[in-house]
């Protein structure tokens, strides 16, 4: 089940795209898949803490991943996703997605439900429409500016992202940091946009078959926490875990609440 280890992040030939890729840890295999913008390092505060080997990569357009001639529709991005699991010798893994990268999740687990064991769901949505976040927050989702313009996340973090990291300035530099060491390219950001934008997997979430952890906050401007409800009525076997006072980042700033949930659902036998 289990492809040979590694720590170091490499690149890999997915189709015509160039992913720069990291598998690191021991354990069942855990395929992160990011929101918008996201780049592999982004992760570094949660990997240690799961027991999971992790198989994370820059999406086609952000980080050190090339960038795709077009926009890539969910459906794409899903089958890549499915692609690079075949490409390190990976048959079936747990999926974790966050925002973006949660509807891109849902995908796999519909489209290809044999590869997917346990699903977890974070701070996300189907796609669209979805129960609305702040006209702020998507304002400032929608431009590429927090990765480019010292500050300009720190200052907006409390209104865009909630939680943990909007009522810490200190944690809030160290995410912002961190985000503009590995930029996305503009155009990438925009063609990531475009695919979020344009799918809906409302209708088939009756289809998930794996067991789906949903996990929210109840302090997200982008995902407010009806969407993780709904979510949680919709998909057949499905456990519902709010953060309280947990942002939109709860996944990465609360680690020390999440992890724990997170190892008890991924080690948790599947009949249960």
């Amino acid at each position: 089940m289990t492809a040979p280890q590694t720590t170091a992040t490499e690149f890999v030939k997915v189709g015509r795209s160039q992913l720069r890729v990291a598998v690191s840890g021991t354990g069942r295999p855990l395929l992160l898949l990011n929101g918008v913008g996201g780049n592999l390092e982004m992760w570094a505060p949660l990997v240690p803490a799961l027991n999971a080997e992790t198989i994370a990569y820059d999406a086609p357009g952000t980080g050190h991943s090339g960038t795709p001639w077009v926009p890539l529709p969910i459906p794409v991005l899903a089958r890549q996703a499915v692609r690079l699991l075949d490409t390190l010798g990976f048959t079936q893994v747990d999926v974790l997605g966050i925002s973006l990268g949660g509807v891109i999740a849902q995908q796999v687990a519909i489209r290809y439900p044999e590869r997917v064991r346990r699903l977890v769901l974070a701070s996300t949505t189907w796609g669209m429409p979805a129960y609305p976040g702040r006209i702020s927050a998507w304002r400032t989702l929608l431009s590429p500016a927090r990765y480019y313009l010292p500050g300009h996340y720190e200052r907006r973090a409390a209104d865009f992202l909630g939680g943990r990291i909007g009522r810490d300035p200190v944690l809030a530099h160290r995410y912002g940091e961190t985000r503009r060491a590995h930029p996305p390219r503009p155009v990438g950001h925009l063609y990531q946009l475009c695919g979020g934008a344009t799918w809906t997997n409302l209708p088939c979430l009756h289809r998930i078959q794996a067991p789906t952890l949903v996990l929210s906050g109840d302090d997200d401007p982008l995902v407010p926490l009806p969407n993780a409800r709904i979510l949680a009525r919709l998909i057949p076997d499905t456990q519902l875990h709010v953060v309280r006072h947990g942002g939109h980042l709860v996944l990465l700033d609360s680690v020390d609440e999440v992890a724990p949930v997170l190892n008890e659902f991924l080690d948790g036998d599947q009949a249960a």
